[in-house]
């Protein structure tokens, strides 16, 4: 009997292009306190192109502008930064992103707040190539917390502070 075929796996794998890989590599894997290919394989290609990593899952890969002739990377001055994008993670330990964010220096677009529909908290940031980024804890996270459990909250009025 033949075995059913196994069902295809897709994994986003973003790009976007970048006015210096090196500072921005740098960034986003401090931000998500992760890694970069360029430190664990040697490249003469890492001034053009880099790929954050956590363990051995790619995050997002970053590209010079206007090098090496791909579509759609050239033109840095045709658009505004990320036009109609946001480079989107969720992230199992927000506070500690949000302080990675904080130490960074990241021009901070929204303060972290619950998400109401998601229950899950978020913060706004622009990197240094203008690109809008959010952290988001995983769904539901933002339930567990306890000061999202405390009774004046679950009465419907605003929590008491001690």
């Amino acid at each position: 009997m033949a075995q059913p075929k196994p069902a295809s796996t897709v994994r986003p794998q973003p790009l976007i292009a970048v006015k210096n890989v090196f500072k921005s590599a740098r960034f986003y894997a401090q931000l998500l306190d992760a890694t970069l290919s360029s430190e664990a394989f040697a490249s003469d290609h890492a001034h053009l192109y880099d790929r954050v990593m956590k363990g051995d899952e790619l995050i997002l890969q970053l590209h010079a502008w206007d090098e090496e002739n791909h579509p759609n990377l050239v033109g840095a001055d045709r658009a505004p930064p990320g036009h109609g994008v946001l480079i989107w993670f969720q992230v199992d330990d927000f506070d500690a992103a949000v302080s990675r964010a904080r130490s960074l220096g990241a021009t901070i677009v929204e303060e972290p707040h619950v998400k109401e529909n998601a229950q899950h908290r978020q913060i706004w940031l622009r990197d240094a190539d203008g690109y809008l980024v959010v952290l988001a804890s995983p769904d539901g996270e933002a339930s567990e917390r306890p000061e999202a459990r405390s009774p004046a909250k679950d009465a419907g009025g605003p929590a008491q502070s001690a």
